[in-house]
């Protein structure tokens, strides 16, 4: 089993230069993976793909990702575009987070559809389907769908490596969705899947990729933790959404647990408060020693 580790950066506008030094540094201590939060209705954050842009261009080896990129706001054929576009810049290192629009208040106030969750499933079910048309070239992409269409138009540009098509699911429906057409699941964050939910969510997308006749293992599975390291081990319980706050050593127990038990293969650490400190040890310290004990298993 190969095991990728990665860090979450919101594209907050009070201090952009800063959030480019962190994106350097994880590609510095040879993090895999980063994915940027995105909110387009949200007036203090940046516009996420503008901002994986210049991530990208800023970095050599970390892949790239929305966490998650918001379906209603953009549209499939715009963000098919710019996930191609941006992973042939970056000669691929662009994976795409996708998500149905789980605000609903806020997607309309800012000019979205106002859509159902059910209508949100379907929407994206079609959209996937368009975005890996649009991925093919020379291919008529026709789809006929209740919230997306597109009428024979030509697909292009390849993307320079097959673009993983994360989704962020939560309900049992959406989890099983993404066991029948997605490439990963970005698990949300506890404050939106409790911790307790993880397990019963993983055997969900499971069922459904086999009975979709898909191999489970297919699945890239992301499980994002929300914490802080710290210095002194701390109390450690998996319960809720509370923050993990606790020692290197400890944070890596927690990832081992995740993997081995909860069957995750990704670990993307959401830092309560992020900084160059923060980051350096979750590279340095928990990284490796969550590597030691994974080689254990």
């Amino acid at each position: 089993m190969s095991y990728r580790f990665g860090v979450q950066l919101a594209p907050s506008t009070d201090d952009l230069s800063g959030i480019r030094e962190l994106a350097r540094l994880a590609d510095r201590e040879g993090l895999d993976l980063l994915g940027v939060q995105d909110h387009p209705y949200a007036g203090g954050l940046a516009d996420t793909f503008s901002l994986i842009a210049t991530l990208l261009a800023d970095t050599t080896q970390i892949r790239i990702f929305p966490d998650v990129a918001s379906l209603p706001l953009r549209g499939p054929g715009v963000i098919a575009k710019a996930a191609a576009t941006l992973d042939l810049l970056s000669g691929g290192r662009f994976e795409l987070g996708l998500g149905a629009g789980g605000y609903r208040q806020a997607t309309t106030a800012f000019g979205g559809p106002d859509r159902t969750a059910g209508q949100n499933q379907a929407a994206l079910e079609e959209a996937v389907e368009i975005i890996r048309g649009l991925w093919r070239p020379g291919a008529s992409v026709r789809v006929t769908g209740e919230h997306y269409s597109m009428a024979g138009v030509h697909g292009g540009p390849a993307p320079a490596h097959p673009i993983g098509i994360w989704l962020g699911s939560v309900g049992p429906k959406a989890l099983a969705q993404t066991g029948r057409i997605a490439d990963g699941w970005a698990a949300p964050i506890p404050h939106y899947l409790p911790y307790e939910k993880w397990r019963e969510s993983q055997d969900i997308i499971d069922q459904a990729a086999i009975e979709a006749g898909r191999q489970p293992s297919d699945i890239t599975r992301i499980a994002q933790l929300v914490g802080h390291i710290t210095d002194a081990p701390g109390e450690v319980v998996l319960r809720g959404e509370a923050p993990i706050r606790a020692s290197a050593g400890q944070w890596a127990e927690v990832i081992a647990h995740l993997a081995t038990e909860v069957g995750f293969d990704s670990f993307v650490y959401w830092p309560e408060h992020a900084d160059a400190a923060q980051l350096t040890a979750w590279a340095r310290e928990v990284v490796p020693a969550a590597r030691v004990l994974l080689d254990k298993e």
